[in-house]
């Protein structure tokens, strides 16, 4: 008896005793980890990393298309620049020696002889990606490759279609433009060098504004002889000289900061490259060359002929080579420049006023004359676009009656949407009953309701949000609205968060039947990420292993109803529906590898193919090595129809 009652005691003491320390800290938050913590796994992460990389270059090697050898060494050696230049070199040789002979392949071909199925679509376009790719670490390096992989075939003759530049031009445009991020002085040097022989890249605005921040001497000297040779420039011969006025000039001034704090961040770089000064001397000289414009001829052709040639004695030269072209004469190029210099000018009128307010009049007088001055693209489709990106709902409603009748259904959706934006929901409706035809207000006022019930999700049941799906007319509509009721209850409602995802997922988990039902799988996958990565994995299978069934078809009916493959190979980055779903999969599992690497290369190796297995795990590397914020299709749970400026919603199907 003595000892039951010793144990009951004892048994009393422990159920009454204080809570040892160690158990009072299981309940507390996990601990940060530290920086030290912090740098080994971070160096175990690039460890497992590169290991990948290794394998997808070795890989690689077997791949029968130049163009998929090709852009795996872009992409590896520009991921292993840092760690191991002597080899990033080595496999950036590699790449130009295989763009030169498929180029050389491309020039030797005879005219009529159709392209060979391993030569790939555009040689041009991975020629572009090397040498821009090179460019990031090592400007001379880039203008070695831009050299070695030439072609040596001449440009075509002037075909008639208006001032052309040709790839050659564009791509040493872009790559100067590039190279002024890392190497200021080797950019200027090439920089007056165009100038010297009166070439005018538009890409000259961002040399110079690269220099503006890196060598602000370098950034005064170009900028002060580039005004001047634009002064000097006849602007009505050279239209790129103009186009290249107008593009330094719509940005307006450059914003000098006024704050004696050493420490105060620089005013920000919005294009604004020029000083007030030089801003109204460009100013001037723009405004002199526009006002010699005079009216278009009574049926006089418009576009097809119009600023042909591109120098004085570009008709001389290619009038014998043009069959039933009629050469124009260089006044008749000149005055079609001028018009289209105006035109330009018209977007300046805002600034005109404020910088240049004497000339103001005259410019309107002129636009007048010409029949401008009620044009109604007015600023050009980048103005109205600009206005629907930052305007409100009232001055979109007040600038649609203005723009082009085709273009004004987008600018009243716009509006309707950001009414809807700025809560103010009866107007949205109103916007959309009264402008938009029947099949895009049914879409609008749907976004409408949905946004009300995402408002309201907080204080909804899972029951009466089954009620809404089931009056819905498509499986897209409903997991649009379960995605965007989502994302709104993540904070203060995760229990209907899970209940809502879970029936996005039963939406998702039949196979597929078209693009847009893989998309919906993928936005489902990845509202799940933030929440359950395990479950992201597990809507993204079925989606794989369908992939690969349709991979099969495509091979079987190559040739014969598709083109998905080439040579028995899939393109890395081809033009085939099927082949941007693969890309979409692996970027959705290269999100995926940070949080659980192991199970995204299993998953990675679910792939039937080698093609698409290489083409994730390099996503999986780049997206390891260079992390970004995730992004789904339009915000984190892929709602496509709010978060947005002004988005253009899908009509119901």
């Amino acid at each position: 008896m003595k000892m039951k009652i010793a144990t009951v005691l004892f048994g009393l003491a422990i159920m009454f005793a204080p809570a040892p320390p160690a158990a009072a800290q299981e309940t507390q938050a996990p601990a940060q980890p530290t920086e030290e913590e912090k740098a080994k796994e971070k160096a175990a992460t690039e460890k497992k990393a590169f290991t990948l990389l290794d394998q997808v270059v070795a890989e690689a090697s077997s791949l029968k298309l130049a163009e998929n050898r090709i852009r795996i060494q872009i992409s590896a050696a520009d991921l292993l620049w840092d760690r191991q230049e002597a080899r990033a070199r080595a496999l950036y040789s590699q790449a130009a020696d295989g763009v030169a002979e498929l180029i050389r392949t491309t020039d030797t071909r005879e005219p009529n002889q159709r392209p060979r199925p391993d030569q790939g679509r555009n040689p041009s376009q991975l020629r572009q990606e090397l040498v821009l790719s090179v460019a990031r670490h090592d400007a001379p390096m880039a203008y070695q490759v831009l050299a070695s992989t030439r072609s040596l075939t001449p440009p075509p003759i002037d075909t008639g279609m208006g001032p052309q530049i040709s790839p050659e031009e564009n791509l040493e445009q872009l790559l100067l433009a590039r190279v002024a991020a890392i190497d200021p002085k080797l950019a200027l040097q090439n920089a007056e060098l165009l100038l010297e022989k009166g070439q005018y890249p538009r890409t000259l605005t961002s040399v110079l504004s690269q220099l503006q921040r890196k060598d602000k001497e370098a950034a005064a000297k170009l900028e002060s002889k580039l005004v001047q040779r634009l002064q000097s420039e006849n602007m009505l011969a050279k239209i790129d000289a103009g186009n290249l006025a107008i593009s330094m000039l719509a940005p307006g001034p450059r914003v000098v900061s006024t704050s004696t704090d050493a420490a105060a961040p620089a005013p920000k770089n919005t294009g604004q490259v020029l000083s007030e000064s030089s801003y109204q001397d460009l100013m001037r000289t723009v405004i002199e060359a526009a006002l010699k414009a005079t009216p278009a001829p009574a049926g006089g052709q418009r576009g097809g002929n119009q600023g042909r040639q591109r120098g004085p004695n570009a008709g001389g030269q290619n009038a014998g080579r043009q069959n039933n072209v009629q050469v124009r004469t260089d006044a008749e190029n000149e005055q079609d420049n001028a018009r289209r210099l105006l035109s330009g000018v018209q977007s300046l009128l805002p600034k005109i006023d404020q910088y240049l307010p004497e000339r103001a009049q005259s410019v309107r007088q002129k636009m007048t004359e010409l029949g401008l001055g009620n044009n109604q693209r007015g600023g050009g489709m980048g103005q109205i676009m600009s206005s629907m990106q930052q305007g409100n709902a009232d001055s979109l409603m007040a600038a649609a009656p203005s723009v082009p009748a085709q273009l004004q259904p987008r600018v009243y959706q716009a509006a309707a949407m950001k009414a809807l934006e700025e809560g103010n929901v009866d107007r949205a409706r109103e916007i959309a009953t009264d402008h938009l035809d029947s099949r895009t207000r049914t879409a609008v006022l749907q976004s409408i309701d949905f946004r009300q019930m995402a408002d309201k999700v907080e204080t909804s049941r899972i029951e009466e949000v089954r009620q809404t799906l089931a009056g819905l007319t498509s499986d897209s509509q409903k997991i649009d609205l379960l995605l965007q009721l989502a994302e709104a209850a993540q904070k203060k409602n995760p229990k209907m968060t899970g209940q809502l995802l879970d029936e996005a997922q039963r939406l998702v988990s039949r196979p597929a039947v078209n693009y847009q039902q893989l998309d919906a799988q993928i936005r489902v996958a990845h509202a799940f990420a933030g929440l359950d990565p395990g479950r992201s994995f597990q809507v993204l299978e079925p989606g794989i292993l369908q992939l690969n069934d349709l991979l099969s078809a495509a091979a079987v009916l190559n040739g014969f109803e598709v083109n998905v493959f080439r040579e028995g190979e899939l393109p890395l980055q081809g033009g085939s529906g099927l082949g941007s779903m693969i890309n979409r999969y692996a970027q959705e599992l290269a999100m995926l590898a940070r949080s659980d690497f192991d199970r995204a290369q299993t998953l990675v190796n679910r792939f039937a193919l080698s093609e698409p297995r290489i083409q994730a795990r390099l996503a999986i590397v780049q997206g390891l090595l260079r992390p970004q914020a995730p992004q789904a299709p339009d915000s984190i749970f892929g709602m496509r129809n709010f978060g947005q400026s002004f988005p253009m919603v899908r009509s119901p199907e």
